[in-house]
């Protein structure tokens, strides 16, 4: 398998995107640490990447917070004694309008989304320049490129993350760690599974492949970034959006 004996780290893996992404990297050989605010959730997902036949651990790990970050990288060290993959997925929204947006729901967004990423790449950083080898992928999004009305928090956070992939893939590329970012656009979740059949079909109009994507299509995206065929690939950004955004 193209990721055996590879210990990647999923932040916000316990469900979604996140857990999507942790299963299709253990299908390819890779262990797995899950990291999630909801420790219960993220223990559920552990047990079910553990029967596929790798190694998982669960974190209770809110990357707000830098020395929670640290510590539970140090957890990662102490049982896997490595850290090959780290996955920037955790994230959130509270959407409003600019003029209506309050302080805490701008901070929120941007604590999260962005300084989230900014501390689980710091702290992954040691143990990857010491091995000389790594791959650091940032869950972004569409929204970071074109903006959306009511989401200027989002957007904010979504563009800063691909603004410091571009840094820290300069930064990081003398020693062999490929940084880059994947941008989705409408994806199959349960946030798009609330809308309206009317409001869903008007998204799909904006969408060439005339349908939304699944978490299993930004998945295979970030499995590819996370093997060697991407070895030659760093700063960039993926967009997996079946066509919306033509860069």
């Amino acid at each position: 398998m193209q990721l055996k004996d590879k210990v990647a780290l999923v932040t916000g893996g316990a469900r979604g995107i996140g857990k999507a992404i942790a299963l299709s990297l253990a299908r390819a050989g890779a262990d797995i640490a899950v990291a999630d605010v909801n420790l219960e959730e993220a223990q559920n997902t552990a047990r079910e990447i553990e029967a596929s036949g790798v190694k998982s651990m669960a974190l209770s790990m809110d990357v707000t917070d830098f020395a929670k970050v640290e510590e539970g990288v140090n957890k990662i060290l102490d049982k896997f004694s490595k850290v090959d993959i780290l996955i920037n997925n955790a994230g959130i929204t509270k959407d409003n309008l600019l003029l209506r947006m309050s302080q805490q729901e701008w901070d929120a967004v941007l604590t999260v989304n962005l300084k989230g990423a900014f501390n689980c790449i710091k702290a992954v950083c040691r143990p990857m320049i010491k091995q000389r080898s790594g791959k650091i992928i940032n869950i972004a999004s569409i929204i970071g490129i074109i903006g959306n009305p009511g989401q200027a928090n989002y957007s904010a956070s979504k563009a800063g993350l691909i603004a410091l992939t571009k840094t820290a893939a300069k930064e990081l590329a003398s020693r062999n760690i490929n940084v880059n970012a994947i941008a989705p656009g409408f994806i199959q979740t349960d946030m798009t599974a609330k809308l309206t059949q009317e409001l869903q079909q008007k998204m799909k109009e904006a969408i060439p492949l005339d349908k939304f994507g699944t978490p299993d299509d930004v998945a295979a995206a970030c499995l590819f970034l996370a093997s060697d065929d991407s070895s030659y690939i760093t700063g960039q950004t993926i967009v997996v959006d079946g066509g919306m955004v033509m860069m």
